[in-house]
This record gives structure tokens, sequence and C-alpha cells, in this order.
């Protein structure tokens, strides 16, 4: 069985093309960025938002490292919340993808963790930014203080997205002793998308 992370992975390497325009919400320590990065290439961009600037400090360092062009990558230290306002208008209705991994930073200070009241206007947001056929990921950890509330808006939200318009799925472990993380797929239907199947 794929891991929450290695799930988001493989949708993602079915989904994004070279020369394509992706959205890494939490940036973290840059490994959901570069990997972004290496799907869409050279001719791409990957829009990478951290509230933390040691979180975007790291980021670029990992993808300097593996030699990422700077052109093909946007870094920005605020808050997801901002993203209508901080990404470029013509990226609006072009994102092939957005990631959003949830939780705190994986060897940073573990009482600054992503929140509801900023994380679900980021994920409204962001839906609005993709184009038909795009996909948004939000990895849960329900296992820290204050994440499962989190998760759950989340799912709450997510579940009343209009079937017309998005296709809304989760892939978790059912029988874990702790709380394990779990995804929420959602993506944007295509013009040429089937009927409804509320019929």
């Amino acid at each position: 069985m794929l891991s929450a992370v290695e799930y988001c992975h493989a949708l993602l390497r079915e989904r994004l093309l070279p020369g394509d325009l992706a959205l890494d919400a939490t940036a973290g320590n840059g490994h959901d960025t570069h990997f972004l990065a290496q799907l869409i290439g050279p001719d791409g961009k990957v829009f990478g938002f951290d509230v933390q600037a040691a979180a975007i400090a790291a980021t670029r360092r990992l993808l300097q490292r593996w030699g990422v062009p700077e052109g093909c990558y946007h870094l920005i230290e605020d808050s997801h919340a901002a993203l209508a306002e901080r990404l470029p208008e013509q990226a609006q209705g072009r994102l092939a993808a957005a990631v959003f991994n949830l939780g705190y930073l994986p060897g940073g200070d573990k009482s600054v963790i992503t929140r509801p009241e900023t994380t679900l206007p980021a994920v409204r947001a962001a839906l609005e930014w993709l184009r038909p056929g795009g996909l948004l990921l939000v990895v849960l950890y329900p296992g820290h203080p204050g994440g499962a509330e989190e998760a759950q808006v989340l799912r709450d939200f997510a579940s009343g997205l209009p079937s017309r318009q998005w296709q809304v799925t989760e892939y978790r472990t059912l029988n874990a002793r702790q709380a394990p993380p779990a995804v929420l797929a959602i993506e944007k239907a295509s013009p040429e998308s089937g009927p409804d199947w509320e019929i």
C-alpha cells in the first residue's frame, strides 16, 4: 500500500505534463516543490508558499542543490490564504495541480501548524485557480493537536462540493491504531466530463 505522500505523487505523475503550472501551498522543506518541478520541467513553473522563513530557505536550498532552474519556481513567504493576491493574474484558471501537505514543518517548531481558518480559504481559492481537469490534493494529519479538527473541516467542505463540477475522493487507512495521514483529492470537471451520477 502507498503512503499518503506516495499516493499524492502517483496521482501527480499521471496528471502533470512538461510546461504546466503547479502550486505547493505548504512548501515545508521543499520536497513536494521539487517533485512538482521535476514533473513540469524547465518550461513549467511551481509557486511555493510557506508562512515560515525557515521553510522558504530550506526549499530554496533543496531546489538549488538539485539544479532546478530559478525560472522554474517562485517561492513566496506568506500564508497560503493570500494565494489569490500573491499569484500572478495570468495563472488564474491555469493551475494543473495544487498540493497542501498540512501539519507542521518537519524538524521545525511543532507549535506552528496549519489551521482551518487559513487552510480552508486557501483551498477554496486554489480550486478557483485550477484549470478544467486540474487536481487539488490535501494531505491531512489528524494525529497532532488541532489536526483532527482541521481534517474534519476540510472533509465537510469537500463532501459538500457540487458533484457536477468536482469529483472528491479520500484515501486513508481504516484499521490503523493511531490516526494515520489521509489524502483528499479534488478534481475539477472538464467540459467534456460525463453526466452527473446523481440522477
